[in-house]
């Protein structure tokens, strides 16, 4: 693909392709105006003849002979003239146009400095670890209200209204789980009540089927508020170790003979560790849900990269998995097996850990295996100076 020019290049490129033309017309224009004005040899040799005839001189050549001598000195003069005009003014125009192409490269910056502040002001919003993480800033561009000045103030309208937008959503959803909630647990309350006394078969039958039920909105609700809360900003941020996290949520899940092999190395990262710790908890309860009926592993392993960077990876066998169903797995509410009402989970375990990650800014990556099953590798930042001092303290 062709490199296109920066508008910074291309205003650069007009202006001197516009000066040296200007600078060549202008040039074409002296050359015929000096031409123009100079005389010709018919009149040089006739005023020097009148000259000679009133100084009582004698002129030695004949007539003919002097004009036409007279005649090729003016034409060499004329020459040297117009090529001085030439030379001269094709050096002072090669000069002039280099000083005033950069003099454009250094205005077309000034003139562009303020886009590239709406640039830098987006490009950090778009490489914040959520979507709507960084929607607080502001550009606030000062100055005359200009093009520039309007695109600004157009942008920052469009953040501040996308901004009210996740917030709302987000207070929505954390509002709408907490007051579902109390309900829910009545609901659960009354249907134990009801199957614990002496009812018939099809009572008990029933009450099962609605605890069963009100448990899957049970942990919706819980998967709706977790979800709320990780796409919501961290505020402290303290010292944990991915390894102690996993040997904490690993040991204590139900592997319905699943074989778990773990090899947990120190894994130092900063972060909020009851949010981490749901997110080892949804990725392993993942990989042992889906799982082979028997002969089936867990494999999970932690580590410190080169550079700091912690690590935690989880690699399980299952069913198989092709490569493009991958983004859809951390869609919220999506499921493999589409029987929603005997599904173990809400459907949000994995857009949780996607959240939970980008929140901690933590890269997350996952890929079928060849043999059935996933590979899910997060890598976190390496821990501050800072980090450390904490911990010692």
């Amino acid at each position: 693909m062709r490199a296109r020019l920066t508008i910074r290049m291309r205003l650069t490129t007009v202006f001197g392709v516009l000066f040296l033309l200007a600078g060549i017309v202008l040039l074409g224009v002296t050359y015929v105006l000096v031409s123009a004005s100079l005389p010709e040899g018919s009149q040089v040799f006739a005023h020097s003849k009148r000259l000679a005839d009133g100084g009582g001189g004698t002129l030695v050549p004949s007539p003919e002979q002097a004009m036409e001598v007279d005649q090729l000195r003016v034409r060499a003069v004329q020459e040297g003239v117009l090529a001085s005009v030439l030379s001269q003014g094709a050096v002072a125009l090669v000069v002039v146009g280099a000083a005033a192409t950069a003099f454009g490269w250094l205005l077309a910056g000034r003139l562009l400095q303020p886009l590239q502040r709406v640039t830098e002001t987006a490009r950090r919003i778009a490489h914040a670890p959520a979507a709507d993480r960084g929607l607080h800033e502001r550009i606030g561009m000062a100055g005359p209200r200009d093009e520039v000045r309007e695109l600004a103030d157009t942008f920052d309208l469009m953040l501040e209204r996308l901004d009210a937008s996740f917030d709302g959503q987000r207070r929505f959803i954390a509002d709408a789980s907490h007051e579902l909630r109390t309900p829910l647990t009545l609901n659960r309350a009354l249907l134990e009540v009801a199957h614990r006394r002496g009812a018939s078969a099809e009572v008990v039958q029933l009450t099962e089927t609605l605890l069963e039920v009100n448990a899957r909105h049970e942990r919706l609700i819980e998967g709706l508020l977790m979800l709320a809360r990780s796409d919501a900003e961290i505020g402290e941020r303290a010292y944990v170790d991915l390894a102690d996290i996993v040997e904490h949520v690993a040991y204590q899940l139900p592997r319905e003979g699943v074989v778990l092999e773990a090899d947990l190395r120190e894994a130092p990262t900063m972060g909020d560790s009851v949010l981490l710790e749901r997110l080892a908890l949804n990725l392993l309860e993942n990989a042992f849900r889906h799982n082979l009926p028997t002969g089936g592993w867990v494999r999970v392993a932690t580590d410190t990269g080169p550079d700091g960077a912690a690590s935690l990876t989880i690699t399980n066998t299952g069913p198989l998995v092709a490569p493009y169903e991958i983004p859809s797995l951390f869609a919220p509410f999506h499921r493999r097996n589409r029987s929603r009402l005997h599904a173990p989970g809400a459907g949000l375990g994995l857009s949780i850990v996607k959240s939970i990650a980008h929140a901690h800014g933590a890269r997350l990556h996952t890929a079928p295996r060849p043999e059935g099953g996933l590979t899910h590798t997060l890598t976190f930042p390496p821990v501050p100076a800072g980090g450390y001092a904490e911990r010692a303290a």
